[in-house]
């Protein structure tokens, strides 16, 4: 939402601030979400915006984000470079809370895998909104964690978190870490959490990466393995795409699958400066929300579904929407809607 008060053909407009506050006290399900709001946009006497207008804003000021690499295309865990997009790398963030319980089981992964240390200096890429970040900083104790993203709305949200937090050591900064003037062998570690998927040239941004590691730094970070392998994605396209053709298919753009072939990623790495480039098979659910509404909502909120619903006439629309409803129902379970997926965690060091 854009800072101000009002409304636009007759939905309120909210300040962004309280649209934040509003997302921390619903983490778990947009309805909560939709039940906070609603008070603030009477007084702006207009309705609440629907809440895939909240996904696709509520950090943004309309631009996505890249946190796992798959809000944009469809809205699994992705980003551009680091705070959710889906499926591209951008500025949308999906609400911190949200997004961070998306991926609860794979960050529990990530955070065994990275093994943080006391006096470690630790670097995040595509921090997102800094979840990562803080519980590096949390156990480097005598050291310091940077997370850097190309979200300014989720750098600044991060920021807050990590006051809120009352973390000292720990920083943030609106970067491309492809460019990003990083001090030359500052870090022990390089993490990311689905958050180094789409950059312009990876060889070169690994190779920036890889001068502000200490020569016995390390590289560890997850990234999706191939689209047939991570039932989210096979779901919402089929349910997409199904009788519609070509057309309602997702677009195209960034890529959340573009480090999937570990002898592609080998390579690039390799030519980065890297060395003893190793994968570990992850095979972890990804949560969607407690019920299948909020689960809808959800999905719904992504980048590449919206795109694609408003490509469609309306009874296509709508056809679509009860594909993905059915979708989710398949995969209701006692403790909310969950998908299967596959990612790898990639480990190297500097050559």
């Amino acid at each position: 939402m854009r800072p101000g008060r009002g409304r636009k053909d007759g939905v309120a407009v909210i300040p962004q601030e309280q649209v934040l506050r509003a997302a921390d006290r619903a983490p778990e399900s947009p309805h909560d979400l939709d039940r906070i709001l609603r008070p603030l946009a009477a007084a702006s006497g207009g309705a609440p915006p629907p809440i895939r207008y909240l996904r696709a804003e509520i950090m943004s000021g309309g631009v996505p984000s890249m946190n796992a690499g798959y809000q944009q295309r469809l809205g699994g865990p992705g980003r551009g470079e680091g705070t959710p997009v889906r499926h591209a790398a951008s500025e949308h963030v999906p609400g911190p809370s949200g997004y961070d319980s998306e991926l609860r089981r794979h960050n529990e992964v990530l955070r065994r895998a990275v093994g943080v240390q006391l006096h470690d200096h630790a670097l995040d890429i595509g921090c997102g909104t800094g979840q990562t970040t803080r519980e590096a900083a949390r156990t480097a104790q005598a050291g310091s964690a940077f997370g850097v993203d190309v979200s300014a709305p989720a750098i600044e949200r991060a920021r807050e978190l990590a006051r809120a937090d009352g973390l000292r050591n720990v920083t943030f900064e609106h970067a491309n870490a492809q460019v990003h003037r990083f001090p030359p062998e500052r870090f022990d570690l390089a993490i990311s959490r689905f958050g180094t998927m789409f950059f312009d040239d990876p060889v070169a941004a690994f190779a920036n990466i890889r001068r502000a590691l200490r020569p016995a730094g390390r590289l560890v970070m997850m990234v999706w393995q191939a689209h047939a392998r991570n039932e989210w994605d096979v779901a919402i396209d089929q349910s997409l795409g199904a009788a519609e053709g070509p057309e309602a298919g997702t677009s195209g753009g960034p890529d959340p699958f573009s480090l999937a072939d570990p002898p592609t990623v080998k390579e690039i790495l390799q030519a980065a400066g890297f060395a003893g480039v190793a994968f570990t098979d992850v095979r972890e659910p990804v949560y969607y929300g407690p019920d299948v509404a909020a689960a809808l909502d959800w999905v719904r909120g992504f980048t590449c579904t919206s795109e694609v619903l408003k490509r469609l006439d309306p009874a296509a629309a709508t056809r679509a929407v009860e594909r993905l409803r059915e979708a989710l129902a398949t995969n209701m379970s006692d403790d909310g809607v969950w998908f299967n997926s596959r990612a790898w965690i990639v480990t190297a060091r500097p050559h």
